[in-house]
C-alpha cells in the first residue's frame, strides 16, 4: 500500500505545482487589469478632484470631473471647451514636461498636483481683448457672450490684447475674480498661451473616482 493510499492525501509535489499555476494565473490577471486601467486613462477617460474655486459656478469646489482623452489625442479641442492640462512650464514655474513625463501623465504615473482645469477662450489665429464698454471680452473683434460667468461679473479685471499663435490656446477660469489663468502669464514665456499638446482632455461630466487633483 502506498503512502497516498494510507493517508488519503495527494503527494505534496502536485499540490505545490497547482498552487504555483494558480498564483501565476492570478498574477497575469492582475497585470492585465493594471494594463487595461492604464490604457483607459491613456486613451479613454480620467477623473480628477477640484480643490479650488477657479471654475465656479460651473465646477464646484470638492467636486470631481471626468475627462475625455480622445478629443485631445485627435487635436479637436475648441473654444468654449473646459479642459484639464499639464501646467508644468506655464502655470507651474518649472521645465516643461519631457516626452516621458507627458506619456506617464496619460497613464496616471507621476506627480498628481501639476494639473489645472480652465476654459479655452481662444485658439490659434484668434485675437482676444479685454474689454468693451459693457465689460465683455472681444473675440476677433466681436463681443463674446459668456453665460457661464457669474452674473454681473466683468469678464476680466486685467486689460489685455493678444493674438494666439498656431498650436496654442488662451485659457481662463469661469470665476474671473478668483482664477489664476493665462492672464497671470502675460509677461512670461509664451505670453499666457498654453501649448495644445499639454491638454489631457475635455471635461465631459462628473466622475466617481479621483486620480489627481487639479487647480
Amino acid at each position: 500500500m502506498t503512502e497516498q493510499s494510507r493517508t488519503g492525501a495527494a503527494p505534496r509535489g502536485p499540490r505545490l505545482l497547482r498552487a504555483r499555476r494558480a498564483l501565476r494565473a492570478l498574477g497575469i490577471v492582475l497585470v492585465c487589469a493594471l494594463l487595461a486601467a492604464g490604457l483607459i486613462r491613456a486613451v479613454g477617460v480620467q477623473s480628477f478632484g477640484i480643490p479650488s474655486a477657479s471654475m465656479e459656478p460651473t465646477l464646484p469646489v470638492g467636486g470631481t470631473v471626468t475627462v475625455w482623452r480622445p478629443d485631445a489625442l485627435a487635436d479637436s479641442v475648441d473654444r468654449g471647451d473646459v479642459v484639464v492640462f499639464d501646467g508644468r512650464g506655464s502655470f507651474i514655474a518649472s521645465a516643461p514636461p519631457s516626452g516621458a513625463e507627458q506619456l506617464g501623465s496619460w497613464f496616471g504615473v507621476g506627480p498628481r498636483d501639476v494639473y489645472y482645469v480652465k476654459r479655452i477662450l481662444a485658439v490659434g489665429g484668434d485675437t482676444l481683448e479685454c474689454c468693451d464698454a459693457e465689460g465683455r471680452l472681444l473675440l476677433n473683434g466681436e463681443p463674446l457672450e459668456e453665460p457661464y460667468v457669474p452674473h454681473g461679473m466683468r469678464a476680466s479685471d486685467t486689460d489685455f490684447a493678444i493674438e494666439v499663435p498656431a498650436g496654442r490656446v488662451w485659457m481662463m477660469g469661469d470665476n474671473r475674480a478668483d482664477s489664476t489663468d493665462s492672464r497671470a502669464l502675460l509677461g512670461g514665456p509664451g505670453g499666457g498661451m498654453i501649448p495644445v499638446d499639454r491638454i489631457l482632455g475635455t471635461v465631459i461630466g462628473h466622475g466617481s473616482a479621483v486620480d489627481s487633483v487639479i487647480g
